[in-house]
C-alpha cells in the first residue's frame, strides 16, 4: 500500500486514528500537532470492506482491493469520499458462493482464470507507445474462508485461480491475462506484491518482465518471474534464507511490542516470508525483504532473468544475494526515489523510467 495514501485514509469511520494532520479543524480523526511534510488530505473513508493494495491512475482515479472473504468484491473504484463500486464490474467479481471448492475434503480455491478470486495487490505503469496506461491486478486466487465459529483459514490454490490481469484503463478492459503452472506457482504459494520492467531490451521476447513476490504463509516463498512477451513464468531462490520469515519475529512501534490474535488461534506473530520489494530506477538491482523480518537484500535482476534452461541459474542466483543489513523494523512493502534509495515503506509505485 502507497505510504502517501495510508496517512492520508481512514480505514473506518468509528476506530480511531492516529495521523500527522497539520488542520484539524474538519476531519473526525484524532490528530496530533506534527508538522513533518505537507498538510494531509481526508480523501476517503472505508466501512464495510477493508483495503489491502490501493492504486491512483494518471488521472486521479482511485483503486483498491479487498482480500476476499465474505466481502461483496475484490476490486473496486473509489466514487466519492465514502463509497466504492466493484471495478471494472460487477460480473468479474467473483460472487463469494464461486471462491472456493473441495477436492477429497481438501478446501481449493476456485479455478476461474478471468474472473476476480481474491486480489492482493494493485499497479499502474504509464502509457506508452506499445501499452496503454495499465492497472496491473494481482489475484492470489486464495480467498479466506470461516468455519462456524468465525475461525478464518485459506484454501490451497489450483492452477487457473492465481493470475495477473493487466486492464487498459482508457476503456476498462481486461488485454492481458497470465496463469501460471503448478510448478511455478504451488498450492501453498501466495502471490502478495509485483514491480514491472518493461523495457523491450529486457526480454528476448521484447515484452517485459514482472517479479511477483510468493510469501507463501506455509514456508516455501520464493520469486515469481514472469515474461509478459510469452507468458512463460519460473521461480527463483525459493525457500532461501533472504526470503524465509523469522520465526516468533515480534515487530514493535515506539517500543510497544505487537502480536497477532486470530479467533480460534493462541496468540502468536506473523509468520510472512518474502514481502517487500523493489526494483532500481536502472532496472538493475531488485531489494527485497522477508515481512517477518528485519534485515533488507538485494539481488541483481539478471539473476532472476536467467532463463530455467540454465542449469546453474539458482545456484547462481543464490551466490549472488547480497545482505544489507537491518532496516529498523518490519515493513509490508518497499518504495524508492530517484536517488535509487529505498525507505521500507508500506506502498507500491510504478517506475515511469521501466515501463
Amino acid at each position: 500500500m502507497r505510504s502517501s495514501l495510508l496517512s492520508a485514509i481512514a480505514l473506518t469511520a468509528s476506530a480511531a486514528a492516529q495521523i500527522t494532520f497539520q488542520n484539524s479543524s474538519t476531519t473526525i480523526l484524532q490528530t496530533d500537532p506534527g508538522t513533518y511534510g505537507p498538510e494531509i488530505e481526508e480523501y476517503h473513508y472505508y466501512y464495510t470492506q477493508w483495503p489491502i493494495g490501493l492504486a491512483i491512475s494518471s488521472t486521479g482515479r482511485f483503486f483498491a482491493t479487498y482480500t476476499r472473504g465474505s466481502y461483496a468484491y475484490t476490486l473496486g473504484e473509489v466514487v466519492n469520499k465514502t463509497a466504492e463500486v466493484p471495478y471494472p464490474s460487477a460480473s468479474l467479481n467473483l460472487p463469494a458462493s464461486q471462491l472456493n471448492t473441495s477436492w477429497n475434503g481438501i478446501p481449493f480455491g476456485s479455478n476461474n482464470s478471468t474472473g476476480l478470486i481474491s486480489v492482493q495487490a494493485l499497479y499502474i505503469t504509464p502509457e506508452n507507445a506499445r501499452r496503454p496506461e495499465t492497472l496491473w491486478v494481482v489475484d492470489t486466487g486464495r480467498p479466506t474462508i470461516t468455519d462456524g465459529s468465525g475461525a478464518p483459514s485459506m484454501p490451497y490454490a489450483q492452477p487457473g485461480g492465481p493470475k495477473i490481469l493487466g486492464i487498459n484503463l482508457s476503456n476498462d478492459t481486461v488485454y492481458a491475462t497470465y496463469t501460471f503452472p503448478a510448478s511455478v506457482h504451488f498450492p501453498d504459494s501466495y502471490m502478495n506484491d509485483i514491480r514491472f520492467d518493461l523495457r523491450p531490451s529486457t526480454t528476448s521476447s521484447g515484452g517485459g518482465v514482472a517479479y511477483i513476490v510468493d510469501s507463501s504463509d506455509e514456508g516455501r516463498p520464493g520469486f515469481i518471474v514472469l515474461d509478459l512477451g510469452t507468458g512463460e513464468s519460473w521461480r527463483r531462490l525459493t525457500q532461501h534464507p533472504s526470503t524465509l520469515r523469522v520465526d516468533r519475529d515480534v515487530p514493535s512501534y515506539q517500543g510497544v511490542p505487537f502480536y497477532q490474535r486470530t479467533i480460534g488461534q493462541p496468540i502468536q506473530t506473523l509468520r510472512e516470508g518474502l514481502d517487500g520489494i523493489q526494483i532500481s530506477p536502472d532496472g538493475e538491482t531488485i531489494y527485497y525483504s522477508p515481512l517477518t523480518s528485519d534485515y533488507l537484500y538485494s539481488i541483481p535482476t539478471a539473476n532472476l532473468l536467467t532463463p530455467p534452461s540454465d542449469p546453474l541459474a539458482e545456484l547462481t542466483a543464490a551466490n549472488n544475494v547480497t545482505n544489507l543489513g537491518q532496516r529498523g523494523g518490519n515493513a509490508n512493502g518497499f518504495e524508492g526515489d530517484s536517488n535509487d534509495e529505498d525507505d521500507g515503506a508500506f506502498c507500491e509505485g510504478p517506475k515511469d523510467n521501466l515501463a
